[in-house]
């Protein structure tokens, strides 16, 4: 009698569903797998990511190190990395006639600069594979049947279009969620949820007068949130709503829990000067005055600073544009430092990339098997992506989780 095959469904079309799903139907071509998605696209994320060019992961390839890119999740990657990580996400597509070029940043994209290459790839493999995908599929409940005769717990999905499906193991990769209720439809399979919170965001610095330089950034300045030991270096953009740029990414996704408590209101200091302590600069200011002393402070900025941002310190510090350098008070002085230094601004609200949108929280990591991503709770339950308590950085981080526990996922189901 012929073996029926087995059936997986894998929830959401995001990168992580899809790489489970082509992944398992090519190591097992018994297996039937069907995609289901919600809405009317899949790939949404990759397609928008790193604007439009996608930013498939990051030349990091020192496990130790790659996992200091995450704020939750170091541990259980920790393990997960070592079965598959950066080159083997660089070797699976470039296996597949995708080529890809490394920034002098660390970010990697394919060499065409489109984020279409990526999808193309991925949907060739789910053809080449006979992944089914069903889009405009929302579900609305997940009963477990046990039956006697099976050692194993089967599945049966229900739809909010009064549709059904049956299946012998489920992969969860719905990506993140913004709100806990969100997560109600898997409450079945018994898992504790993390409180979800926006993890990487820009700092809103509403009716401040540097929001009028926007667009400005400086290549390396360091940002801390005030009263704690949070801080990060790295590029930051002056925005028409505040500071954003790489350095305030990262460090609201280190901070994003304290953040949420804070409700989005807190203090922080920028040093726009990063090769300079406190110190430091006093010592050299003597120097300073001294070789510049009959020029005026507007035309002679030691700092290379752009020029607008220059100006906004001398306005703010009190010093008149015809102040020569020879002529600076001990006060401007002061000030002056202060700024370059130890800039303090009072932030009030966020703002996030609706369609970049990256959460902390969901599905509580001590409950899966890192070596499987199985469920310890529910057994042939597996879990892929964001919909996990984990988050990375920008620059790649995220995807490389969701090609790592999509295909550790497929690997597992496969076995089974």
């Amino acid at each position: 009698m012929k073996e029926e095959k087995k059936i997986l469904i894998v929830v959401g079309g995001g990168a992580a569903g899809f790489f489970c799903a082509v992944n398992a139907a090519r190591m097992n071509p018994m297996l039937q797998v069907i995609i289901v998605e919600k809405s009317n696209k899949v790939l949404s994320k990759v397609k928008v990511s790193g604007g439009g060019r996608c930013n498939v992961t990051h030349a990091c390839f020192e496990i130790s190190e790659l996992i200091k890119k995450y704020p939750r999740g170091q541990n259980f990657l920790k393990k997960a990395f070592h079965q598959f990580h950066t080159q083997h996400t660089i070797q699976w597509f470039e296996e597949r006639g995708v080529k890809l070029k490394t920034e002098p940043d660390g970010r990697i994209f394919p060499i065409t600069d489109s984020s279409q290459t990526i999808i193309d790839c991925l949907m060739k493999e789910a053809n080449k594979y006979g992944v089914e995908i069903r889009m405009n599929r929302s579900v609305e409940k997940i009963e477990i049947q046990n039956s006697e005769s099976e050692k194993q717990k089967k599945f049966k999905l229900h739809f909010s279009n009064a549709e059904f499906l049956d299946s012998d193991f489920l992969c969860i990769a719905t990506g993140g969620y913004s709100k806990t209720s969100q997560f109600n439809w898997l409450k079945v399979l018994g898992h504790v949820i993390e409180n979800p919170v926006p993890s990487l965001f820009t700092f809103n610095i509403p009716n401040n007068k540097i929001t009028s330089l926007m667009g400005i950034s400086m290549e390396q300045a360091t940002v801390k949130i005030q009263g704690t030991k949070l801080q990060q270096q790295g590029p930051v953009l002056i925005t028409h709503w505040g500071l954003s740029g790489p350095a305030v990414l990262k460090l609201s996704a280190f901070a994003a829990r304290e953040l949420a408590d804070k409700n989005y209101h807190f203090a922080i200091s920028v040093n726009w000067l990063n090769d300079y302590t406190e110190n430091k600069l006093r010592d050299e200011w003597p120097l300073f005055r001294q070789r510049f002393s009959s020029q005026k402070l507007i035309h002679k900025n030691p700092f290379l600073l752009p020029q607008r941002l220059w100006q906004y310190f001398l306005q703010e510090s009190f010093i008149k544009e015809d102040t020569r350098w020879a002529d600076i008070t001990s006060k401007q002085q002061n000030a002056l430092i202060k700024h370059l230094l130890n800039h303090e601004f009072e932030v009030k609200g966020k703002t996030t990339f609706k369609d970049e949108f990256v959460t902390c929280g969901g599905i509580k990591l001590s409950e899966i098997d890192a070596h499987t991503m199985q469920s310890k709770i529910t057994e042939n339950v597996f879990f892929a992506g964001e919909v996990l308590d984990i988050d990375g950085i920008t620059g790649g981080f995220n995807f490389q989780n969701a090609w790592t526990s999509g295909w550790i996922a497929a690997k597992q189901i496969v076995a089974n």
